[in-house]
């Protein structure tokens, strides 16, 4: 198909011209197909490490102008537009930053030899579908997890729920941040269940839940694991253990708490590498995968992976030498990474209402800041970004300490005065 006859925009026919013409720069060629809130962050890590970075999405305010090299607008869910766009910019790498990408471009890519994707073909896909890749760690790689059971209609729902017994939570397959789970005790709470998780869903998702059985559990924790292809070989490295959970306010407002590094024990601890290791080796590729846990004792059950665990990485930038997104950097380019942790730290992401309209940040937000400033070895992130996202962040507070508890207390402590900005 004639250049002139895609859907693809000017940038790109510019920086393709480039490249053929031979004036095109010398350095490793990354196409960063998706640009959310952390692009930047992975963006910036890459070209220390003297890649050249191309943003790639389908629309062109995408918030990397002048800091990505060049950007290009392309529907990546249009497997033909995609494949020709990867085709004429010849990345070294295309690194998958969006569930919405015709993962059967990527493949075709692949096949020429010319370019690798991030996180891998086998992963991209699977990012997407939470079914299967529950299935592949319960049935294929024999994982530990809670009986579990998919339903995508209430009737079959009240079938699980006969066969399944109770106590049993549900959750939409494909839901934004955690929302629409319940618990059924009875009964009487299948419906509502149903409607919560449904109601949940992504949208343009047909409507499929997750039942489980309830198992014990202590805590919920992400295993961030670093996979990459180095000189001599695969290699793997995992970060110090994150814990995290949900808080709702009662105004709905929603907040994540992750703290680095949560206390395990070395059993527990061991088995948790040993399920993130088989977890990213059955996925191959490279890049990072945030491996979710549910810890009880030493028992660790397998509850999902993110091949793009940006939420908790935020932390990262505060307690380790190299962040999780350097280290994502290094995963991609087959450089050696190093995930020492160098403080424990704490961290809360704030999230709108759902709902809620856009605002901008009160007059006062410099106050705010101010005095979350004031707390001992904090800082804030403010997010510019909010559009097209029922639950768009808002703020990041975090904080170190000498130890866990003193970090927690010092992120509450910021979160509530950055609290004050939104209304």
């Amino acid at each position: 198909m004639a250049l002139e006859d895609e859907a693809v925009n000017g940038q790109v026919a510019e920086s393709v011209t480039e490249q053929l013409s031979g004036n095109g720069p010398s350095r490793t060629r990354v196409a960063l197909l998706g640009s959310g809130d952390f692009s930047r962050e992975l963006v910036g890590a890459l070209q220390r490490l003297g890649a050249e970075v191309i943003a790639v999405d389908r629309y062109a305010d995408t918030g990397l102008d002048g800091i990505v090299d060049r950007s290009a607008v392309v529907d990546l869910s249009d497997r033909d537009e995609l494949a020709a766009a990867i085709g004429w910019l010849q990345p070294r790498f295309v690194v998958v930053a969006s569930d919405t990408v015709a993962t059967d471009a990527l493949s075709d890519a692949v096949e020429t030899g010319v370019t690798t994707v991030v996180p891998g073909i086998r992963g991209a896909r699977l990012a997407a579908d939470a079914e299967a890749m529950r299935r592949l760690a319960s049935d294929e790689l024999g994982l530990p997890t809670a009986p579990f059971w998919f339903a995508g209609s209430l009737e079959e729902l009240r079938s699980v729920a006969e066969h399944g017994g109770y106590p049993m939570s549900v959750k939409p397959v494909r839901g934004l941040l955690g929302e629409g789970r319940s618990v059924m005790i009875r009964d009487s709470d299948i419906e509502p269940a149903w409607r919560r998780a449904v109601t949940s869903n992504a949208a343009g998702v047909t409507p499929r839940v997750l039942a489980e059985t309830v198992v014990d559990f202590d805590s919920e924790v992400t295993l961030l694991a670093v996979h990459r292809d180095g000189p001599a070989g695969p290699a793997l490295d995992f970060c110090a253990p994150i814990g995290h959970r949900s808080i709702e306010g009662p105004n709905g407002q929603l907040t994540r708490e992750f703290w680095q590094p949560h206390p395990m024990s070395r059993v527990a601890l061991d088995a948790a590498r040993s399920i993130a290791a088989r977890v990213a080796r059955a996925l191959g590729g490279r890049g990072m995968f945030g491996v979710e846990l549910l810890v009880h004792g030493d028992e660790v059950y397998f509850a999902g992976v993110d091949v793009r665990p940006y939420d908790a990485t935020l932390l990262t930038t505060r307690t380790q030498r190299l962040s999780g997104f350097e280290l994502q950097a290094r995963g991609i380019l087959g450089l050696a990474t190093d995930p020492l942790m160098v403080s424990p730290g704490a961290a809360r992401l704030i999230y709108s209402r759902p709902g809620a309209r856009a605002t901008d940040p009160k007059p006062d937000s410099a106050d705010a800041v101010a005095e979350a400033l004031g707390v001992a070895e904090s800082d804030v992130v403010l997010f510019g970004r909010h559009e097209g996202h029922p639950r768009r962040r808002l703020g990041l507070a975090l904080a170190t300490g000498p130890d866990v508890t003193v970090a927690r207390d010092r992120a509450e402590q910021v979160a509530a005065a950055l609290g004050r900005i939104w209304p």
